[in-house]
């Protein structure tokens, strides 16, 4: 290892839905990070590790950030603002439109950053060239110290330009985890992000963000011929318990069957998957229940 070997934490930040997992995933070259078109898919901080031979990228992935509304909302973003203080390079994940000065929720913490500050425009697929040129510079009039670089996160693009703009930022340091850890997530959270994720899929708008997954057993003892995973989906509602199900129980099978499958390329191994679903009366307006839940906050 060369002594001007880098290494450090990279916030990728944004409002909801911009595309910040999928980023991720494609950075890291590893799909860590659950995506969906829903907006607030992502509801933990999530480290993906991206290993080169000149530096270590350490990218955390976090919760869109917006106006809380509830006790779920507040620790999002607590989530969040603390993945910013403790980030060496700040990478601010847009659409592609013009920054809106007026929006009060995350520019002021943008505005008082000590670290350096990267504008990605994400989703040039979807604009026309000259269409850019004034994106980029009202972008560059809101801080002008920050570069900004046009992406498609989905088709790659853009994405050497990126990297480069960030290891140009990075301390020099040494590797803070192996080369062989690709994230600090244990299996037993990835596969419930997997669950999640199925019924982000198969759900309508409003129901996925009252549903919580928890797993509530992991035994791998006979791994790999079989890893036995049993995890309860939390809905807030009767009426949405059977939502979740289906007529016929047949939402549920789907869920468990596609999540299985991709458990099943995760671990490498033969997977049996028990799956409930349970009502816990508005848990995302009770703090407790955040906490027993697993979120932050």
């Amino acid at each position: 290892m060369t002594s001007d070997f880098k290494c450090g934490y990279v916030a990728i930040i944004g409002y909801p839905n911009v595309g910040k997992s999928t980023l991720l995933n494609e950075l890291v070259g590893e799909r860590l990070a659950i995506t969906s078109p829903k907006p607030q898919t992502t509801r933990h901080r999530l480290l993906g590790v991206l290993n080169r031979p000149d530096a270590q990228l350490l990218f955390l992935d976090t919760p869109g950030i917006l106006k809380p509304r509830s006790a779920l909302h507040e620790s999002l973003v607590k989530t969040v603002l603390e993945s910013l203080a403790g980030a060496d390079v700040v990478v601010w994940l847009v659409d592609p439109r013009p920054p809106d000065p007026g929006n009060e929720v995350l520019l002021p913490h943008l505005r008082e950053l000590a670290q350096p500050l990267i504008v990605a425009i994400n989703k040039i697929d979807l604009v026309a060239k000259p269409a850019l040129l004034p994106l980029i510079a009202a972008y560059h009039e809101t801080f002008p110290q920050a570069p900004v670089v046009p992406v498609s996160a989905l088709y790659r693009d853009g994405l050497p330009a990126l990297l480069e703009e960030i290891i140009k930022r990075l301390p020099a340091a040494p590797p803070l985890f192996p080369e062989d850890q690709l994230t600090d997530k244990t299996e037993r959270f990835l596969v419930g992000e997997l669950i999640r994720q199925r019924l982000l899929h198969h759900l309508g708008e409003e129901i996925p963000h009252a549903v919580a997954v928890v797993i509530e057993e992991f035994d791998e003892s006979r791994r790999p011929d079989l890893v036995n995973i049993r995890a309860v989906i939390y809905v807030e509602k009767d009426s949405q318990k059977g939502i979740v199900i289906g007529k016929g129980g047949r939402v549920l099978k789907a869920v468990g069957q596609e999540a299985r499958e991709e458990m099943e390329v995760l671990l490498d191994a033969k997977v049996y998957l028990d799956l409930w679903v349970k009502v816990w009366k508005n848990w995302r307006r009770d703090p407790k229940a955040i906490r027993m839940l697993g979120y932050e906050g």
